[in-house]
């Protein structure tokens, strides 16, 4: 699925939209959806406040349209990112939207397949997973065995976890805009 700017910029719409409504009581009617925004794609919104994360929430498994994943999710990063308090109105002029929508999952069979600032990351270990998305890495300036050690922990799991054989990692890519 390759977007154009004009599918971006009115998922990002509907995603300030979303907030605004719930924020604000105001709804902005959505009729008009592209084909292309009604396919299943996993997605995350994430919210940050003068730079600094705010919220960030997603489905990784395409369970829904395109745009409704965006609105659920803008909501979930807004209000219900259990890492943070609710947004508040008046945070709101200080938020930027990002959204990140997603390849398909590959399960990878060493972790020299990994390209940092290309792949996100999604470790599973038993009743356990993390994610971290492709911009993370970059962001934080990790090397590929920081990157996984991080996303192990996030997964609840031991930082080298990722070396175990019953590990599975996944990558994937993302349109961030």
């Amino acid at each position: 699925m390759n977007l154009s700017e004009k599918d971006k910029k009115q998922l990002k719409e509907l995603a300030r939209d979303t907030i605004e409504g719930v924020l604000f009581g105001k709804q902005r009617d959505h009729a008009q959806v592209p084909e292309i925004l009604k396919e299943k794609r996993d997605a995350f919104v994430t919210l940050k406040k003068k730079g600094e994360l705010k919220g960030c929430i997603g489905y990784i498994r395409g369970v829904q349209p395109l745009h409704e994943t965006v609105k659920e999710m803008a909501v979930q990063a807004a209000f219900h990112d259990p890492r943070f308090a609710p947004l508040e109105k008046k945070e709101w002029k200080d938020i930027d939207i990002e959204i990140s929508v997603l390849t398909p999952m590959k399960k990878i069979h060493g972790i020299n397949e990994i390209e940092v600032g290309i792949h996100g990351l999604y470790i599973e270990k038993g009743h356990n997973s993390g994610l971290l998305l492709p911009q993370v890495a970059t962001e934080n300036h990790w090397d590929r065995e920081t990157f996984l050690d991080y996303t192990c922990w996030k997964a609840g799991l031991p930082n080298d976890a990722w070396k175990s054989p019953d590990t599975d990692i996944y990558i994937f890519s993302a349109d961030v805009f």
